[in-house]
């Protein structure tokens, strides 16, 4: 019997979470901060805002997230321009080099993740995985009801 989608797409998730936090034991990082020291990779000095939308976490909890990564010396948080209420967030030299280490966990993964797989069959998945994450990503930036 095959697994349902929401099943295999919540299970592989789960696990493939459990792995990377495994991998970056000894670390120290929390949950939520590999995602965003991944994010911050391609795009240092973003808004909370921005990371907050772009990492799919409620904006309180990402404060949370970001202070511990502060108190860790991951990131820095400024203001521009003297900005007070928007502050952005910069990786630190620690940081940086957190980024290449979570960047290597994620890339061992994927390696793992695809072992089974042909290149053309990797392809055409990633391809049609990312049709479904545009679709249901769209839900979410337009706060539209995602319709049954």
């Amino acid at each position: 019997m095959k697994e349902s989608f929401h099943y295999m797409l919540m299970v592989t998730q789960a696990v493939f979470h459990k792995k990377l936090l495994t991998g970056l034991q000894g670390t120290g990082l929390t949950l939520g901060q590999p995602k965003v020291l991944d994010y911050l990779r391609e795009h240092d000095g973003s808004n909370q805002k921005a990371i907050a939308a772009a990492c799919h976490i409620e904006p309180a909890s990402l404060t949370s997230v970001l202070g511990g990564m502060e108190q860790k010396g991951l990131i820095e948080r400024k203001s521009l321009n003297g900005n007070r209420r928007s502050l952005h967030v910069f990786l630190t030299q620690k940081g940086k080099e957190m980024v290449q280490y979570v960047e290597k966990e994620f890339s061992e993964l994927e390696a793992q993740a695809f072992s089974e797989l042909t290149v053309e069959e990797r392809d055409a998945f990633l391809t049609a995985f990312h049709k479904i994450f545009e679709t249901i990503t769209a839900y979410e930036r337009t706060n539209e009801t995602w319709k049954n």
